[in-house]
């Protein structure tokens, strides 16, 4: 049974009522999400909030919480805090860019409706890091890490096993 958040609404009777919709979602749950391999789990809540500005439908967009990642590093779980606030104006057509306020971000609600999913789905894909890592080497269990300046722990030794061809491609 789809969850009342991911069912598309009508925006004009949202803004017109000044609706404001609570949310509880955990990521798995969110399409585009669920898609991507380094997103093993989390959730957020917030709420979003609709009103009628200069003529325009517009969506204020508050989400907190955390989302379980892959370190691209190591390989092992970390979380990554998320926050966002954002105002976004809900244009029926991509024509209606052009003319919005600098203070919007534009969001395409086709046929005048959008799910309160799609909204928190944009705003945590913008959120997430391209490449998920801890932030400090430290926090990866994996003792081979290399540190973000390239340097190698103490305890690494270094193989060069080309180190010998000059000599050998000179013997007969």
């Amino acid at each position: 049974m789809p969850q009342p958040w991911s069912k598309p609404l009508e925006v004009d009777r949202l803004s017109r009522g000044a609706a404001a919709l609570d949310f509880d979602v955990e990521l798995t749950q969110l399409p585009r999400l669920s898609s991507r391999a380094e997103v093993i789990g989390g959730s957020v809540h917030g709420t979003v909030r609709f009103a009628r500005k200069s003529g325009r439908a517009v969506a204020d967009v508050t989400l907190e919480g955390a989302a379980r990642l892959t370190c691209q590093r190591c390989m092992q779980p970390m979380t990554l805090p998320l926050s966002a606030h954002v105002q976004v104006a809900l244009l029926s057509s991509a024509d209606e860019a052009s003319t919005l306020e600098d203070a919007f971000e534009p969001v395409l609600a086709p046929e005048g409706r959008i799910s309160v999913a799609e909204l928190i789905e944009e705003e945590v894909l913008l959120s997430l890091p391209i490449v998920p890592m801890h932030v400090e080497d430290g926090q990866c269990p994996s003792s081979g890490a290399q540190s973000a300046t390239g340097d190698a722990p103490a305890d690494a030794v270094t193989q060069r096993p080309f180190a010998r061809l000059g000599e050998l491609l000179n013997q007969k």
